[in-house]
């Protein structure tokens, strides 16, 4: 497989490579896909999240807090 990088990009993989921290552009180019898969991987879990809390709302379930300390005890499992 072949890929073509504009200029800059290709500038930045070879930076990586120089810094020791990857032995090819190959190993660049894969972790930079990983680390894009995870993002959408993610954004979908966020999506489904954000999706049920505004069926919690609009259903009338929403807690209602008073305080950043409340929110605070809440987030971390407390009434």
């Amino acid at each position: 497989m072949n890929i073509s990088l504009t200029p800059e990009l290709e500038k930045l993989v070879q930076a990586k490579v120089a810094s020791g921290l990857y032995n090819n552009a190959s190993e660049v180019i894969r972790e930079a896909l990983r680390d894009s898969l995870r993002r959408e991987s993610d954004g979908d879990w966020l999506r489904r999240q954000a999706a049920i809390g505004y069926a919690q709302l609009e259903a009338g379930e929403g807690i209602s807090v008073k305080s950043k300390k409340e929110f605070v005890a809440l987030v971390r499992g407390g009434k």
